[in-house]
């Protein structure tokens, strides 16, 4: 899915690194470097009418720490008054709607699935938590809409569920699945009392649903995401009626019809659209006194900071002005880390995609900004010998190039640093692994380029991800699909000694989908040659996923077997099974000895691709609550920390020297071994 803008280009200035305390002789430090990134997710503008009859503009924002929040926008000053969600897990407003006729504003958020209420005539009572939508079916969820009667309609991931909220009775009523394969529901309620939704994304169509009963049947046509002539767009349009266009023609719909439409008229805004995954609120109505808000900072081409409002009017001789907000932000969670040649930290915040940068210790920590037009997050980063850095974001694997000795500033165009190249395939979505290839000789002598080389899980609705390269001096690139049936490439290691690429391969499809493969496998692939010169199991016939790999010593290759928590979920503890590590000779093709991850350890992290990496002395791996080591020339595993109560690891990063660094949520730490 898509991920709506995100925000906040902060230039953050960490706190100086607290002197280290005084400890026993032997003991492992553990210290917080700072916040990197203060940015804000799922950001949607919401005009309307105050309770004293004048322009009233609200904004729904996401965040980590201090949970999603509300602004009421001062018109003249910009001035916000905040409201904070109540205290808890309640991180993203993914479903927003105001209502035209009370003016209130409702939020379905994620991730604990309770339905939000901030009205502008009653500010004293907040951010109010009106309940649960439909308690572990609706934890995520996707769209609301209004009926006639005053009725709110929401549908919601992960059972594709829907249900009524009546605001005058504060009464819930729980239909239950509209789908039995897809897991994403989006409703639309039209002026005529019509209601619908589009399900997403394995099997994409349009259900006419009795607002009455909730009984539902599907209309129109049934869309395959992998046909690319295939397509359907479902909205409201400005007269209020429920449109539909698709690859089979256009139509209106009116109560349980279907009606063939010569004219489609245009959405009405703020955009709403079922037809896909995206939901842009780019337009905004007008305000009772003409008065548009569009960000001037936002996702489209801005900085996703958030902090600018651009207000015109549709009165020609009023001038457009821009007013700057006074919002207070908490804390990202931070996604990935890594070590740059430049031997500066680097890191990725999730939901907004921005990157940050601070030395070891800590100081001169910044928040750069964006590195892609996606700005989701960057899943994986990559060093190119001569310091050149390679961000993979989601969503759409988008590759961007970052010259560290040039000046940070972003953009799609030749001289953009961080430089978006883009996609390099229309399948890929999520960039899970990444390797880079150092410059190779050919049998007859000519040369290779150094290349990276990323392995992506597909597009939502879909299996069978992609292996992919790019040659970032040429551009050049190719990309190939399906290496093992209905598995996805997952992680890549560079192996010099046979100047071969081993790829863990994974049964994870698109998300949305349930895995067909029952085994993941390893490949080992001739970067010259452009092709795989072994597909197998290295005579591990329960192989799982292979989620993770660390270089051993001698050519050996520690590999993590396991599921993401996505994957575990749909097949269940039984059928996934524990998580395991095996010391692998790829050389050989073989297993040499394997163990399972001790229970003790806690669960793995959301995160599993990062778990498994080369320290100081050896190969490490981190769970939620501990960070481990693995005895070389074994897969004996033994405790190097355990979390406290209360803490736990969420994303491992470099070490330098003995010093490990690792964030929890969106605190930068380190931990140092005695």
């Amino acid at each position: 899915m898509k991920l709506p803008a995100l925000l906040v280009t902060l230039l953050i200035a960490a706190s100086p690194m607290p002197a280290a305390p005084a400890t026993p002789a032997g003991e492992i430090i553990v210290r917080d470097l700072g916040v990197p990134i203060k940015a804000v997710n799922w950001v949607r503008l919401h005009p309307g009418r105050g309770p004293d009859g004048k322009a009233s503009l609200l904004a729904s924002m996401g965040q980590n720490n201090g949970g999603l929040f509300v602004i009421d926008i001062d018109l003249a000053t910009g001035h916000c008054r905040q409201f904070n969600a109540p205290p808890g897990r309640m991180q993203y407003p993914t479903a927003s709607f105001r209502s035209p006729r009370s003016g209130a504003l409702y939020i379905g958020e994620h991730l604990t699935g309770h339905l939000l209420r901030y009205d502008p005539a009653r500010p004293e009572r907040g951010l109010e938590d009106l309940g649960v939508i439909d308690g572990d079916h609706a934890t995520f969820p996707t769209g609301i809409t209004e009926s006639p009667d005053g009725a709110l309609w929401i549908g919601a991931y992960p059972d594709c569920t829907l249900t009524r909220f009546e605001p005058a009775t504060g009464k819930f009523t729980r239909f239950g699945m509209m789908d039995d394969t897809d897991k994403y529901l989006y409703p639309i309620c039209g002026a005529d009392g019509t209601l619908a939704a589009l399900t997403k994304v394995v099997h994409p169509h349009l259900i006419l649903i009795d607002p009455k009963t909730g009984a539902k049947k599907t209309i129109g046509p049934v869309i395959n995401p992998e046909d690319k002539s295939q397509h359907v767009l479902f909205y409201k349009g400005i007269d209020g009626l429920l449109y539909v266009e698709t690859h089979s023609g256009t139509f209106r719909l009116r109560g349980d019809q279907l009606e063939p439409a010569a004219y489609l008229p245009p959405p009405l805004p703020p955009f709403f659209s079922a037809g896909s995954v995206t939901v842009p609120f780019r337009d905004t109505l007008p305000m009772p006194d003409g008065s548009i808000a569009t960000w001037d900072d936002g996702d489209e081409g801005g900085a996703g900071t958030f902090r600018r409002l651009r207000i015109a009017s549709t009165n020609p001789t009023v001038a457009t002005r821009l007013i700057n907000l006074d919002w207070h932000g908490d804390g990202s969670n931070l996604f990935v880390l890594h070590r740059g040649l430049d031997n500066h930290i680097y890191g990725s915040s999730f939901l907004p995609e921005h990157i940050f940068r601070c030395a070891p210790d800590g100081s001169g920590m910044i928040n750069l900004g964006r590195c892609s037009l996606m700005l989701g997050e960057a899943y994986t980063i990559g060093n190119f010998s001569d310091g050149t850095m390679c961000f993979g974001s989601y969503p759409h694997s988008n590759i961007s190039l970052y010259d560290p000795k040039r000046p940070w500033r972003f953009g799609a165009d030749a001289d953009g640093n961080p430089r978006d190249i883009g996609r390099l395939d229309d399948v890929g979505i999520r960039p899970i692994g990444m390797a880079i290839v150092p410059a190779l000789t050919k049998p007859d002598g000519s040369p290779v380029h150094e290349k990276m080389w990323v392995g992506n899980l597909p597009d939502y609705g879909t299996w069978g991800g992609t292996l992919a390269w790019l040659d970032p001096k040429s551009l050049a690139s190719a990309s190939h699909r399906n290496l093992v049936p209905d598995c996805s490439p997952f992680a890549l290691l560079w192996l010099p000694g046979p100047k071969q690429l081993l790829v863990g391969m994974s049964i994870e499809g698109g998300t949305g989908t349930k895995p067909k493969a029952k085994n993941g496998a390893f490949i080992l692939w001739d970067p010259i040659a452009d092709q795989a010169v072994y597909t197998g199991d290295f005579g591990l016939k329960d192989l799982g996923d292979v989620v993770a790999l660390a270089p051993a010593d001698n050519g050996l290759v520690y590999a993590l077997l396991g599921h993401t928590r996505y994957t575990y979920e749909l097949l269940g503890a039984e059928v996934a099974g524990p998580t395991r590590i095996a010391l692998v000779d790829p050389v050989a093709r073989k297993v040499l000895s394997i163990a399972t991850i001790p229970a003790e350890f806690g669960r793995m992290p959301e995160q599993i691709q990062f778990t498994l990496f080369r320290g100081p002395d050896a190969v490490y791996g981190i769970t939620e609550k501990t960070l481990y080591r693995v005895k070389p020339g074994t897969c004996e595993m033994e405790a190097v920390w355990r979390a406290p109560a209360g803490d736990q690891l969420d994303c491992p990063g470099p070490w330098i020297g003995k010093t490990f660094y690792f964030a929890t949520g969106w605190r930068l730490r380190t931990l140092t071994l005695p």
